[in-house]
């Protein structure tokens, strides 16, 4: 047997990286994606995974440079926020390099038998026998996918989920083969076409009439007719876990509703607005604005500033309730208002995720054009999943705006940690009788929408709300009261 003395290896430190803490009492995140695997060499502030909170989805980075290790969670799996999540193997050979180079010396070699070649090449065959056979083919023409193939962002993991697609089974064009939208709606296509082509002999028959043909015909609204089978066979049940928003909204909505609602709803008149809107696109365009910066102005800035300004008259609508708990922690102690001075008002945005709300911060040191362009950059990273912790935390009310989907009236909800909420319904035209002194039996042509405020009724009465609702209703009906106090 032979014997050998060799230098030690240099010690390897493995560093556990713990999952920090990203605000808004959040405790565990969904793992949603990795962007590194056991074995994989990663530098400072290199990203390590992608994580889904209530709030966001947030890249998290590594705080050191070394070697993955160990990975503890799989991706869609609950990672819990303070504990590690990650090991990194930190080479300290790089912090101090050997000058010694490694010595083997031998004390006894050991005497081996020489064998025929025929002994030795025969094991070696089976072995490569083995290896081939064990090794997957790649088909001929076919593109071997990356180590990322199934990684996707939260839009994309969604649009699977809608289109019924396997993501495993789409070759991926992003980098290192991460799967993208066109990839999915290339894969989509391609399988659609192949499903046509399959059934061309049987759909050359003449189609068969049907109860539901008149419906799925005639109305023009995209619908397939169902399966005649399908409406006289059993009830048929699938159960369908909810998506992290969903569970995020499941339960927002819970503590919410805790809170006593009452609902007011007014009808405001938008003729000035609409005038004065079109005014400013005009000077927009002939400007030859930046396209990075806004070109078209919506109503949805206009609506948020009159919002901010009422609440300077009515800082109760920008408070929270605080009930702190007692040492018990039943929660007996006296309940408080917080007031804030910063407007920090919440937008509910509708995205292939789920209803999201991010805050446009400190609306009241903003003009029109600074909240539409923030407002359009939080609309633009929410439809891509791409919003942070920062962008989501902090609100103190919210607009949330249904008129762009077609609702006239809605109940909106309070958010939990605010007191009020605006939902703003469908802009519609109108005949009305003339505000114009001496022509008051004239029907003139308005532009009307509706308002409906609710509101936390154990610290706000009806009056206060209806007050600050006329305030906000004076200046989105004479918005030049709006241009005089822009800050």
């Amino acid at each position: 047997m032979a014997r050998t003395f060799h230098a030690a290896r240099p010690l390897l430190a493995v560093k556990p990286v713990l999952l920090a803490d990203i605000g808004e009492g959040i405790v565990e995140c969904e793992i949603i994606q990795w962007f590194v695997e056991p074995g994989a060499r990663v530098e400072e502030f290199s990203p390590l995974c992608e994580v889904q909170s209530d709030k966001a989805s947030v890249e998290i980075t590594s705080r050191f440079a070394g070697v993955v290790k160990k990975l503890y969670y799989e991706a869609g799996e609950m990672a819990k926020v303070g504990k590690p999540f990650v090991d990194i193997d930190i080479d300290e050979a790089d912090k101090q390099p050997d000058t010694q180079p490694h010595r083997q010396t031998e004390l006894a070699p050991a005497q081996e038998p020489v064998r025929p070649a025929a002994e030795e090449t025969a094991p070696a065959q089976v072995a490569a026998l083995t290896a081939q056979e064990s090794t997957p083919q790649t088909q001929p023409g076919t593109k071997p996918k990356g180590k990322h193939a199934t990684l996707a962002t939260p839009a994309v993991r969604h649009l699977c989920k809608t289109l019924n697609v396997d993501i495993t089974e789409v070759e991926g064009t992003g980098k290192d083969g991460r799967v993208l939208k066109e990839d999915i709606q290339r894969f989509v296509a391609q399988r659609d076409a192949q499903a046509r082509g399959t059934t061309e002999p049987a759909a050359k028959q003449p189609p068969q009439p049907t109860a539901t043909t008149p419906l799925a015909e005639g109305f023009g609204f995209g619908f397939s007719a169902p399966d005649s089978a399908a409406l006289s066979g059993p009830q048929q049940e699938s159960r369908v876990p909810l998506t992290r928003t969903q569970e995020m909204m499941f339960k927002t909505m819970t503590r919410s509703l805790a809170i006593p609602h009452f609902l007011y709803a007014d009808e405001i008149d938008f003729t000035s607005l609409v005038e004065l809107r079109k005014r400013l696109n005009k000077v927009l365009a002939a400007s030859g604005a930046d396209p990075s910066q806004v070109t078209k102005l919506s109503y949805l800035p206009f609506i948020i500033k009159a919002v901010s300004m009422a609440l300077y008259q009515y800082p109760i609508l920008n408070a929270r309730v605080e009930v702190p708990s007692d040492s018990a922690g039943n929660g007996n102690s006296k309940p408080t208002l917080i007031y804030r001075s910063h407007h920090n008002i919440g937008v509910a945005v509708d995205t292939p995720q789920g209803l999201l709300v991010p805050v446009i911060k400190n609306v009241g040191a903003r003009n029109i054009l600074s909240i539409a362009s923030e407002l359009g950059r939080l609309q633009s990273l929410a439809r891509a999943g791409r919003l942070t912790p920062d962008d989501m935390s902090g609100g103190t009310i919210t607009v949330s705006n249904i008129g762009n989907i077609g609702g006239t009236y809605l109940s909106p909800v309070v958010v939990e940690r605010e007191v009020a909420i605006l939902g703003v319904g469908r802009m519609r035209e109108v005949p009305a009788f003339s505000d114009v002194p001496g022509e008051e039996d004239k029907v003139v042509r308005k532009q009307v929408c509706n308002f409906s405020w609710s509101a936390d009724h154990r610290v706000v009465d009806g009056a206060t709300l209806a007050r600050a609702a006329q305030v906000v209703r004076k200046i989105v009906e004479e918005p030049d009261v709006m241009v005089m106090h822009l800050r």
